[in-house]
């Protein structure tokens, strides 16, 4: 392993801050979803329910409280000896509705202090600039990224952000799993579909967000340029279900629209497989010569991806049985083990991914997420998390593997998560991602797990004792 690797953990604000109305914030997009119910529909936008209902439960409007734990937590990381700390900032909490002039001098300041305690413990920031948020007031009056509108929004906030904290961040990722919006586009974009046009929206919503992240690409150069700007993706494989050649081929379509978005912000244009897809199906992007211009000439300087699982792909869904991962339904793989909510486990699938990120694009890489999900139990301020040791040393075993033996070029690895938090898949606390246990029926007292050791231990010894 390099000596300068990143090791850490990964966070994002509207999971892990809660404050969400303290000292200015506005409401995010993600604060009117509750947990259960609806959840699922509200955020793949087949449900216009934009407002605070007090029947429903919201564990995010709390969460695990960083907003004033900050400084105990990040004292935490850097016992444990993170070097990089993936996080976001929430939009609202900057420009409360979102089309202000100026910003929100209060949540300027509160992750000011947060870039200041990482800086006071040598951790190198990876800031998020859009995690799955965006401000509720510009969903309700300009549709999200339905509009173009949003373009210059975001570009005003990264302009705020690029300034106000130049001399603590030079690590920015544009938009958060940005693939996602073909999946949940509410919860990735804010942006709600109609169900008889629902490709048109998404990929007309991606197409602005792809013109948004070339443009704070150049933005972030103009303001430093030591600035190093990153795409994020949620990565896996598509493996074939079976040696036929349909399934082996429906395997690449899926290969294709998980790599759609990094293809564009890597390599500067939309790919053929894409163009063809969209005359097929009737999109009709609509996308100037000066948008493309600014894809071309703004390409991303590192690839950042989140890894939970591969996927596994039939060419028809009666062939084979279907679990969860990630959002994504895959058919069930025969040779994996699947985790306590039905995600496929599958280390050697990381290395695979790895390789074949690499492959394509041949640019510096960074894990920003990989981690296993299961309910911890506390017992005499313990928690004694085995399952999920294995599951991460494990997958680090391959993530060296394919760097020591397949040459891919990877600068860092922050698990997720740093600490406990909401999950955004189903809205529960009681998902479990972090080192530090999070005990919200005392105060929200924070525990160290056992794999809070044994992280610890991984990165004294720069990944040799895994």
């Amino acid at each position: 392993m390099r000596k300068d690797f990143l090791w850490g953990g990964a966070t994002s604000a509207n999971q892990y801050e809660g404050g969400y109305q303290e000292k200015g914030r506005g409401l995010s997009s993600m604060d009117i979803v509750p947990t259960g119910g609806n959840r699922q529909k509200m955020i793949k936008g087949h449900i216009n329910q934009l407002e605070i209902k007090e029947s429903l439960h919201y564990p995010t409007h709390e969460s695990v409280d960083f907003f004033n734990h900050y400084k105990e937590d990040i004292a935490l990381f850097a016992e444990m000896g993170f070097t990089a700390y993936r996080m976001s900032i929430s939009w609202s909490r900057i420009f409360p509705k979102g089309d202000e002039e100026k910003p929100n001098q209060e949540g300027l300041d509160f992750y000011e202090s947060v870039f200041k305690e990482c800086q006071k413990y040598k951790i190198t920031p990876i800031v998020t600039i859009s995690h799955f948020d965006a401000p509720l007031y510009l969903v309700e009056t300009i549709g999200s990224w339905k509009s173009r509108k949003m373009i210059d929004y975001y570009l005003r906030y990264c302009h705020i952000l690029f300034t106000t904290y130049k001399e603590y961040v030079t690590h920015w990722i544009t938009f958060n799993e940005i693939n996602m919006i073909l999946h949940a586009p509410y919860m990735a974009a804010g942006v709600l579909v109609e169900e008889n046009n629902e490709k048109q929206i998404k990929y007309q919503a991606a197409h602005y967000e792809l013109v948004a992240s070339s443009l704070a690409t150049k933005l972030a150069k103009e303001i430093n340029p030591n600035n190093k700007i990153g795409c994020m993706f949620a990565a896996g494989s598509a493996y074939p279900y079976s040696c036929h050649p349909e399934d082996v081929f429906e395997a690449l379509k899926v290969d294709q629209e998980n790599y759609f978005f990094a293809d564009i912000q890597v390599r500067g244009k939309y790919p053929s497989y894409a163009l063809k897809s969209f005359e097929k199906n009737g999109i009709k992007i609509e996308m100037t010569p000066e948008d493309l211009e600014n894809i071309a000439n703004h390409t991303v300087d590192f690839i950042s991806f989140s890894y939970y699982n591969s996927r596994c792909i039939a060419r028809k869904e009666s062939d084979a049985e279907l679990t969860e991962g990630n959002l994504f339904a895959t058919a069930k793989n025969p040779y994996l083990e699947l985790s306590e909510w039905g995600w496929p486990i599958d280390p050697l699938g990381l290395r695979i991914t790895l390789n074949n990120i690499y492959d394509r694009y041949q640019k510096p890489m960074i894990i920003v997420e990989n981690g296993l999900g299961a309910r911890d139990n506390l017992e005499n301020e313990q928690v004694h998390d085995d399952y999920r040791i294995d599951y991460l040393s494990k997958h680090l075993k391959m993530m060296k593997a394919a760097i020591e033996e397949d040459g891919v070029d990877l600068f860092g690895y922050t698990a997720w998560s740093a600490c406990d938090i909401v999950s955004a898949s189903s809205g529960e606390i009681d998902k479990r991602y972090g080192f530090v246990y999070v005990d919200a029926e005392d105060n929200n007292k924070r525990i160290r797990k056992d794999s809070f050791y044994w992280y610890q231990n991984v990165i004294k010894t720069n990944g040799k004792n895994l």
